[in-house]
């Protein structure tokens, strides 16, 4: 159950009071009420309390190297870019022969314009994304930045 101001104060102004956010006017108000008031006081050393814990405890930053997931060594990066280069060649190869072979097979026109539509439309965006990051790559402000 919480309790409250005998005399009505405005305990909220008690947190302004600590950090010295208040006008004079009400900064004069809140000392000379905290002279008289035992509640107000025990409220007021309790914020203080408070203030003094979060501002001194300290906190376990961990290194930037933990959150990054570039590969690490040489040979890590060698195997991630031949990956994604195998991968590249290997959707490209795949769409391109399965293209053909719908191309060839098929005699519907709007079996070719579903395949063909969803395939081109996969290549332009996989396209300007790439183009995109090529263009910003050297420039980007943000390239640095590990967190």
């Amino acid at each position: 159950m919480t309790r409250h101001c005998p005399s009505s104060f405005d305990e909220n102004m008690l947190s302004g009071y600590l950090d010295g956010e208040l006008t004079q006017s009400d900064d004069q108000r809140v000392r000379i009420h905290l002279e008289d008031c035992e509640h107000c006081r025990e409220v007021y050393r309790r914020l203080e309390n408070l203030r003094e814990a979060t501002m001194t405890t300290q906190f376990i930053k961990e290194p930037d190297r933990q959150w990054d997931e570039r590969p690490r060594g040489a040979a890590s990066r060698i195997g991630f870019t031949l990956g994604w280069v195998v991968a590249i060649v290997w959707l490209i190869l795949t769409s391109g022969y399965a293209g053909w072979q719908i191309w060839v097979d098929t005699d519907g026109w709007f079996e070719k314009t579903l395949v063909f539509g969803g395939l081109a439309a996969v290549g332009l965006l996989f396209s300007s994304v790439v183009i995109d990051r090529l263009r910003t790559a050297g420039s980007d402000p943000y390239r640095k930045v590990e967190k």
